[in-house]
């Protein structure tokens, strides 16, 4: 319960501050995510789509109406379970939830135990019905699939935790997958900390690319992913679907000696000057079955005696110059900003649980609240607005006072008159209801 607990302020004697304003909301503009959510059928593709491992005879409160709530106090802000102990009092979200009141801590901890295998790939589904809504709605034709890893700490014995070198701790090594041209979040695995960058990427990677082939076979694909991701498996996968890509690769004898080929020195040579040069060269290391392009770009910096050269793989025919094909692999650099944003934003890297299974369902519900505000911020706000992080969406949006008003016959929700992005807030609530004919 909230504390009676009250305190004077000390710039003001006559002030005094408690927790006993009434039943008032400090979330009421959450209504914009479930308006949101409600447009794209959520309830009723996860009831379709979600399966749990359901042993109980009596229950109060649904799986799916558990997952909806995490789904809420996710984008929220609310990283504990244990904060729903107090958001199930909050009369706002409790209207979110129209068949009971909000679950409890140990209800949400009793939930991740009845996730199996299949429910971690039920979610995945689910996260790809969502896309693919959102998608249609946006009329997006092309896509830009950036492939990566990252690290989840643990700090203590969870399942398959484990030193990853790289990092430097203990810990996960997920596999994940955005949408470099609008953010999405197109999958992700957890893995053991102890995993190399590509383990496993060909099937992560391969139902990805037969999933759009079939269901939006027009649709221009780029597959891009750093050195890691540099193997035969993956060049093979894209040129079966006919798909492009451009992966940097390691530098090797080989490579360099090609390289440092095609650079000339004279006496004349303008030591005190930077220079960069572009090449493109047909190679092919011993474990391919075949040459393939391989773009250089030589750097050398103002009174430095070598060049440092770095190399990429592409399948682009030679009507793109190489300083094209470099310039549209360093813009994957967008992705880190992505994992950011499901890391410090949603909680992608939270590793509570102590079974592998649990933390891996947890890392699911992030990337779909993640792909909520994501699809909510792509379709429904302004352009200037695109662009915006989680943590100021909330603040401008989501952390509205508000108080229920209920009636004989309706509910009426009074958000504070103070708010200063009203408007926009309008705005926003006009546009998700306008997406409805879509979905």
């Amino acid at each position: 319960m909230v504390t009676l607990q009250e305190t004077a302020a000390k710039f003001n004697n006559h002030l005094h501050v408690s927790h006993t304003g009434g039943r008032l909301s400090s979330d009421s503009g959450l209504t914009l995510v479930n308006e949101f959510m409600d447009a794209f059928h959520f309830t009723e593709l996860s009831k379709k789509i979600v399966s749990f491992n359901e042993d109980r005879r009596y229950w109060l409160h649904d799986n799916h109406k558990i997952l909806k709530q995490i789904l809420f106090q996710i984008i929220a802000g609310y990283k504990a379970d244990l904060s729903a102990d107090i958001l199930q009092h909050d009369p706002v979200l409790q209207t979110l939830s129209t068949d009971g009141v909000w679950a409890s801590q140990p209800s949400i901890s009793r939930f991740f135990d009845r996730m199996t295998e299949q429910s971690i790939e039920d979610l995945q589904t689910l996260n790809q019905v969502l896309i693919d809504r959102a998608r249609l709605i946006r009329n997006d034709t092309a896509m830009i699939i950036d492939l990566d890893s990252t690290h989840s700490d643990t700090f203590g014995n969870q399942e398959q935790t484990d030193y990853n070198a790289h990092y430097g701790t203990n810990g996960y090594h997920p596999l994940v997958a955005f949408d470099g041209l609008n953010g999405d979040f197109l999958k992700a695995k957890l893995r053991p900390g102890s995993q190399y960058t590509s383990n496993g990427v060909e099937t992560f990677l391969k139902s990805l690319l037969e999933h759009y082939h079939q269901v939006i076979p027009t649709t221009d694909i780029l597959v891009r992913g750093d050195s890691g991701f540099a193997t035969p498996k993956v060049y093979e996968l894209c040129e079966a679907h006919n798909y492009d890509y451009t992966i940097r690769l390691k530098s090797n004898r080989n490579l360099t000696r090609l390289a440092e080929e095609l650079v000339y020195y004279d006496d004349h040579h303008p030591w005190d000057e930077k220079e960069i040069y572009y090449h493109s060269v047909s190679y092919q290391a011993g474990s391919w079955t075949k040459s393939r392009r391989v773009c250089i770009r030589s750097t050398r910096e103002a009174g430095e005696l070598l060049f440092n050269h770095a190399f990429i793989i592409t399948s682009f025919s030679e009507n793109i110059v190489p300083k094209r094909v470099f310039e549209t692999y360093n813009k994957r650099g967008t992705m880190e900003n992505y994992i950011k944003e499901a890391k410090n934003g949603f909680y992608f890297d939270k590793t509570d649980s102590p079974r592998f299974i649990e933390n891996h369902a947890r890392m699911m519900i992030s990337v779909i609240a993640y792909n909520i505000i994501n699809f909510m911020r792509t379709i429904c706000f302004e352009k200037n607005w695109k662009n915006l992080q989680i943590n100021t969406i909330r603040l401008r949006l989501f952390k509205v006072a508000g108080k229920l008003v209920n009636t004989a016959r309706r509910l009426y929700l009074k958000l504070s008159s103070s708010h200063v992005y009203q408007a926009e807030f309008y705005a926003v609530f006009r546009r998700i209801q306008r997406i409805r004919c879509y979905t």
